[in-house]
């Protein structure tokens, strides 16, 4: 008889937590129109582990707010080891309220992980759920109702920069924020094999509640890639249309109208999705849609949870046996690109639910307007381009090296669990130097940052002096795609476009002209090699040849008085 008594508890122990009102969120006990704040949202996770030992909420690091950045773990095991998780499970990593004026995440993550704890939803048998409750703290406290001029509900949300003024969503790579470095302790930590980044969308107009953005696939690797674009984005899109759900791929428009087609969007390392497919994770972001609404736009962020945690839970050992053979391509001589651009040639068609849109006289202002009418929807094929083409690549080092000066940057590897050593004694190496040709620089602040973009080097093979204490950055490591990214100049993200390195882009010893005439003067008779160099850039060169001034600091900038620092690139490529 005491066999059926524990289970028969169990079970009436459950259906209370069902019932039990305790457990309703601030947004189920309104209107359907109210989201939580900040305050609520952490008070409610921590009821919930106080009262299910199936959850824990812990405070890992702080923000620019001064709040803690809190990770939220349910695992119904009870185990909130992740070198023992990772052995045995995988892991769901959900982000929430990155940019707080979308805080459809927020109340729909409180909803799933309640559902879980108290037994509305199976328990997963093979993945641990882990999420951030709201990233965004400093705009979650700046809530306001008119920020959004765009978005349906809610009624109060919080505001798209943080406590710093900076989208966080453009800051992975770059880490400004303690938002971000605390958001990378955390993913260095729990090592994800599957990640969430929820969001709400702007844009064009159509009948879809749901729109997401899987991470770029010919990006992520052809291995995890394929499986991703071959097999889960179809299974999660195949189970949310049997809970009469339709979705589709982030309407980023060619033209004014998505009936003109759309291309998937390619996520830089910049994003959340781009920073954690470099350490081969699978990546999505959800973009409910603004003009639907605020209820509607919640269902739809618990149900993609929910087909994705199912997924993942039934294909967990094929999730990370290929997360681990997906490595296999980026190894020290391979080749790794760094930039992507559409596939034209790969297009195809898409079948979207849109509505017919047109133009109008504005009565706000003195042109037309676009406008969709939602009285004529309509489903058709439409231009769509998922496919990318690699059109600059780079070959992987066998490692970095990095002078012990640059301890920016050194903090920057530590937060993103990358092994390096310090040379033991002064050595001489052989290795790719490069020099910075051109780039050019946004015109306005970006970020915190004059952005550089269109970086183009020079490089050549030295044998070089290195100091002891210097870092040496192998690759053969999990972060080889975070080092390529950060240290090869020409990539969209790298360091030295976020302006690590601006230092070197400022010459610091200059010359007196009428002091270093007599300078040239000697060094064109001591060196006719020089003159000869000289002579055919005037002649090849019509407005050098008029300019002196130009000629005399060409002479400088060809002598052993002009300073190497400047323009040369101060992280070294072993080969």
């Amino acid at each position: 008889m005491r066999l059926f008594i524990l289970p028969l508890l169990l079970f009436s122990l459950t259906i209370f937590a069902q019932n039990n009102k305790k457990y309703d969120t601030f947004f189920e006990k309104g209107n359907g129109n109210q989201s939580a704040s900040y305050q609520e949202t952490i008070a409610y996770f921590k009821l919930l582990a106080k009262d299910f030992p199936t959850i824990q909420i812990k405070e890992m690091g702080l923000t620019d707010s001064g709040e803690p950045l809190h990770m939220v773990v349910y695992n119904p095991d009870k185990e909130f080891d992740f070198d023992k998780i990772q052995k045995n499970k995988a892991v769901l990593f959900i982000n929430n309220g990155i940019h707080a004026g979308e805080p459809d995440g927020i109340d729909a993550t409180m909803q799933f992980c309640r559902d879980l704890a108290i037994g509305k939803l199976k328990a997963p048998k093979n993945t641990v759920l882990v999420t951030i409750p709201v990233y965004n703290i400093g705009g979650a406290l700046n809530r306001n109702s008119t920020t959004r001029a765009n978005q349906d509900g809610p009624e109060i949300y919080g505001f798209r920069g943080n406590a710093r003024n900076y989208d966080l969503n453009r800051d992975l790579m770059k880490s400004d924020t303690r938002n971000t470095k605390s958001f990378v302790e955390i993913f260095q930590k729990i090592n994800a094999d599957v990640f969430i980044d929820n969001h709400v969308s702007n844009g064009s107009d159509y009948q879809y509640k749901l729109t997401y953005i899987m991470t770029q696939h010919n990006k992520l690797g052809t291995v995890l890639g394929d499986f991703l674009n071959d097999e889960m984005m179809p299974a999660l899109v195949k189970d949310l249309q049997q809970k009469k759900i339709e979705t589709t791929p982030y309407v980023d428009s060619f033209k004014d109208t998505p009936d003109k087609g759309f291309g998937q969007f390619v996520d830089s390392p910049r994003y959340t999705t781009g920073y954690t497919s470099l350490f081969n994770t699978i990546g999505f972001v959800v973009e409910t849609h603004m003009l639907k609404k605020y209820a509607e736009r919640v269902k739809m962020t618990y149900e993609y949870t929910k087909s994705t945690l199912d997924f993942t839970d039934a294909n967990y050992q094929k999730i990370k046996a290929l997360r681990v053979k997906n490595m296999e391509q980026y190894q020290p001589k391979k080749s790794y690109t760094l930039k992507w651009e559409l596939d034209s040639t790969k297009a195809a068609t898409f079948s979207f639910l849109g509505y017919e849109a047109s133009y109008k006289k504005s009565d706000a202002t003195t042109g037309n307007r676009l406008y969709y009418d939602r009285s004529k929807p309509y489903k058709k094929d439409v231009p769509y381009i998922k496919e990318f083409k690699s059109v600059k690549e780079v070959v992987i080092p066998t490692a970095y090296i990095i002078p012990r000066g640059y301890w920016n940057i050194i903090d920057l590897l530590k937060n993103n669990n990358i092994s390096y050593s310090q040379l033991k004694n002064d050595t001489i190496i052989e290795v790719e130097s490069y020099r910075i040709a051109d780039f050019k620089t946004v015109p306005n602040a970006y970020e915190g940052h004059y952005l550089h973009y269109n970086t183009s080097l020079t490089s050549k093979n030295v044998k070089m002096a290195f100091t002891k204490g210097d870092y040496l950055v192998p690759t053969n490591q999990k972060g080889v795609k975070y080092l390529v990214e950060a240290f090869e100049p020409e990539g969209v993200d790298s360091f030295f476009n976020w302006n690590f390195f601006d230092p070197i882009l400022q010459q610091k010893e200059h010359y007196s002209e009428y002091i270093f005439e007599d300078t040239a003067s000697k060094l064109l008779k001591e060196n006719p090699q020089l003159k000869t160099e000289l002579e055919t850039k005037k002649q090849n060169d019509r407005e050098f040849a008029k300019n002196s001034q130009a000629q005399l600091n060409w002479i400088y900038k060809n002598s052993v008085h002009y300073e190497k620092a400047h323009m040369q690139y101060p992280v070294y490529r072993v080969l």
